[in-house]
Parts: C-alpha cells; structure tokens; sequence
C-alpha cells in the first residue's frame, strides 16, 4: 500500500500516536508523517504509507501551510500555548480592529522569529522540551521564517482569531507570544487547527474513525492519495522504453527539460523518479519501485 491519507488530527493525541493507529488499523508497516502537530492541535496531518513515506521531505519542507488560531490576550505560559502553566497576567486594552491590524503588519512577510522553548528543535544534541521539562532555558537565536498572509477573521476580547499561511519553520505559538508583547498584554495561544498543509486541504480530511470504518469494508485502499500528490507541481515527463530502463537502474540520461527538478513516469504510467540535473544530463535522485 503506497499514498498519503489526509487526517484531520483530534486533539489530545500526538502526531506519532496518529501514525500508530493507521499503522495498526491497516496493518502496514512503513508509515510516517509529514509534519509534527502539537497535541492540543487539531487538523490536517499528512500521513504517509509504503514508498510514499521517502515523499515526506517534499511535503514536509516546501509546501506551506495554514492555519486558523486563537489567541488569547492578557495571559503568558511557559510553553506559549494552552498546555503550559501560568507565567504572568496583564489588563487587555481595550483594542478596535485598526489597532490590532496595525500590530499585525510587523508578523507579515519575511520575519525575525524566536523558537518557542517547549519545542522539538535541537540545541547541544538534546530536545529544547526536555531542557525545558529539566527546568533549563537557552538563550535561543531568532531564525528567518515566512508568514505569507495573515488575516484577522475575529476580535472578541481577551480572544482574537487569525488565519495564517506560512512556511517551514514558523511557529504560530511565537506569533500569538509576540503579538501579546507587542500590544503591551502577554497572549498565548488558545487553540489551534491546521486548515491545510499544500494540496492537503481539511475539507477533504478523514477522521480516524472514519478510517476505521473504511478499513474494516475493505476501502482504505479507496481514502489513499497517489504519491506524486506531494511533487505535483513539478514539471513532469514520460519516458520511453530504453530511457526507463536506464533510469530504473540509477543511469542519467538526456532529456529537453528546463528547470532544477523534474518527476519522471515510465512506460507504465506509474511515478518511476526524480530526475536532478547534472551537467547536460537528468539524473535519477530517488526511484520507486511500486510494486
């Protein structure tokens, strides 16, 4: 069994608890995710079963996602979310839609952006979590992220609701953390759902317990996305016998493409590679092998 399912993840399980529950509900054993959701986060998570899981990177890292997240006003935690404990309290402003836009215009774009500490990034070989849970704090670098839109879709204090589009890396808990320094009250993220993660919209998303039912008609087969979901949006080329031949067994070879990727299909029909130039030729990057 080879795809990706589009789960919209519950709350209160993590990303890997997700992966072992489609492993156990259809019995496979290669399965992975394309993207951590925090436990109190709901929405879409992008699973990967079989040759699908070596897709992961591109999903994972070039797509970007969305989000619609509500950020409470007035409270800081020490994990910048819902799930931390209580760090300080400020009296909210009284804010209008144009404060709050005005606030909003320094999150949008190319950005600055501290990583939450209660994070999964590394620092010295150890999880900044567990540093964290050991009750140590790392003076940590800001990194470059990209926030490509940002909309406020609702104010109803202390809560605001925003809708983000971001890319690899951002974490929407430091926006709502740095939105609340920036209006002088401390926030911290109340609740949060990914609406979509590239072509993987929430709209198409399967519960696990209608994967459950599927599974047991026989019909997961039926929820799974082919694999070019995750490069679909790379130029694409066929190829005839000989030049499949060559490329099932790793050969470069010469093709009239322009560009820095391209994904191949064989005589089949069927998603055979990822082609990477090198010099005048296409070389193979990554075969697959569907059977």
């Amino acid at each position: 069994m080879h795809g990706f399912l589009n789960i919209d993840k519950p709350a209160g399980m993590t990303s890997h608890d997700v992966v072992a529950r489609v492993r156990r509900l259809l019995r496979q054993k290669r399965v992975g995710h394309a993207g951590t959701l925090d436990p109190a986060a709901t929405g879409v998570l992008v699973v990967a079963l079989g040759q699908a899981t070596r897709l992961v990177e591109y999903v994972q890292d070039e797509t970007r996602k969305r989000y619609q997240a509500m950020v409470r006003l007035g409270v800081t935690t020490t994990t910048d979310d819902a799930e931390g404990e209580p760090l300080d309290t400020a009296p909210v402003p009284r804010l209008d839609q144009e404060q709050l836009e005005a606030a909003l215009t320094r999150f949008r774009g190319a950005i600055q952006q501290v990583p939450p500490m209660y994070s999964a990034l590394h620092h010295q070989g150890q999880r900044l979590y567990e540093l964290a849970r050991a009750g140590q704090t790392v003076d940590l670098p800001a990194r470059s992220v990209h926030v490509y839109e940002l909309h406020l879709r609702e104010l109803s204090l202390p809560n605001v609701v925003l809708e983000i589009e971001c890319g690899k890396g951002t974490y929407v808990r430091s926006i709502a953390r740095d939105l609340g320094a920036a209006l002088g009250c401390g926030a911290h993220l109340a609740a949060l759902r990914r609406t979509a993660v590239g072509t993987f919209g929430i709209a198409q998303a399967l519960t696990l317990e209608q994967l459950e039912q599927a599974a047991a008609a026989g019909l997961a087969g039926v929820q799974l996305l082919p694999p070019e979901t995750a490069v679909s949006d790379w130029p694409q080329i066929t190829l005839d016998e000989q030049q499949t031949a060559y490329v099932r067994n790793g050969r470069p070879i010469a093709l009239n493409l322009i560009g820095p990727r391209a994904c191949a299909y064989g005589t089949s029909g069927a998603l055979l590679a990822l082609l990477e130039p090198i010099e005048q030729l296409w070389k193979p990057i990554k075969v697959f092998d569907w059977t």
